[in-house]
This record gives structure tokens, C-alpha cells and sequence, in this order.
């Protein structure tokens, strides 16, 4: 049964919220949305779901534009996120937002760059590591020395 049977039958706000909430449990809307519910029935609307809103509908999906904004930032490192905010007409506290929460990055003397190091670059940062570890434990491992050039080609001796 909806929140309009019982205020058709003339239950007062706080007796629908109570009869909601020992129907659905934790999932029982607020008492505070049941009363702005009984405002709208009042006034003839008798629709709970959302309607139109105003103002200006959205361009673009929260995706979208992080995208464009990483984009903006590859192409130039050195650059405002004010003037990110003037390129893809959005606020400058939104691009703020999206590079440090989505794209963690922060600024680092002047150029954005990456606040942590991400899992692919952890792991391709420990293998280098792990091989020049082993090229240069090997025992008795003979160096290539560059000793001079034989007009275009270099020769390197063992």
C-alpha cells in the first residue's frame, strides 16, 4: 500500500511513518520525506517519484569529463586547474576535485603529477629492480667497456 491510501483515509504524517516503518523496516523512507509526501498530497500531487528538476541538465557524464581533464593534464603538466576549468566550461572546485579524488594526482612545483604510484608502475618499478640486483650480484660477471670507436662503429671489448 503507498503513502496516498493512508493520507486518503486521513492518517496524520507521523501515524504513516509508523505503519511505513513496521512494514519495511530500516528501508521505511525518513519521517521527514513522509511529511514532505503529505505536503505534495495536500496540494493534489499524489506522485512520490522524482520529477523534472530545474536548471541546466548535464553535458556530460562524471567519466566524460575526467577523462578530458586527464587528457588536458597529459598534454600539458604545467597547466591551471582553472584553466581546465575555462577549457571544458566547468568550475574550477569540480576539476580540483576530479584530479585530486579521481585521478589522485596533486600539484608538485607547478606540474601535476601522480599522488602515488599505481599498481602496474609498483610492479615494473620492483622487477627493474630485481634485475639489475642480479646483473650486478653475479660473481665474477665481466663489464662491457667501451674503448674507443673504430670510425662509425663503437668497439666494446670484454
Amino acid at each position: 500500500m503507498s503513502s496516498s491510501f493512508f493520507f486518503l483515509q486521513g492518517k496524520a504524517p507521523k501515524e504513516i511513518h509508523a505503519i511505513l516503518k513496521e512494514t519495511l523496516g530500516e528501508h521505511a523512507p525518513s519521517y521527514a520525506t513522509v511529511k514532505n509526501w503529505v505536503a505534495q498530497f495536500k496540494r493534489g500531487d499524489f506522485s512520490t517519484c522524482d520529477g523534472p528538476r530545474p536548471g541546466r541538465p548535464k553535458t556530460m557524464t562524471t567519466s566524460e569529463i575526467i577523462d578530458k581533464i586527464h587528457e588536458v593534464i597529459l598534454e600539458n603538466c604545467w597547466i591551471s586547474a582553472k584553466s581546465i576549468a575555462e577549457q571544458l566550461g566547468i568550475s574550477p572546485e569540480r576539476v580540483g576535485s576530479f584530479i585530486h579524488e579521481d585521478l589522485d594526482m596533486r600539484k608538485l612545483s607547478a606540474k601535476w603529477v601522480p599522488k602515488y604510484r599505481n599498481v602496474d608502475q609498483k610492479r615494473q618499478r620492483c622487477q627493474s629492480s630485481e634485475q639489475i640486483l642480479d646483473f650486478f650480484s653475479a660473481p665474477y660477471k665481466l663489464f662491457p667497456i667501451a674503448i674507443g670507436d673504430n670510425g662509425r662503429n663503437l668497439v666494446i671489448s670484454l
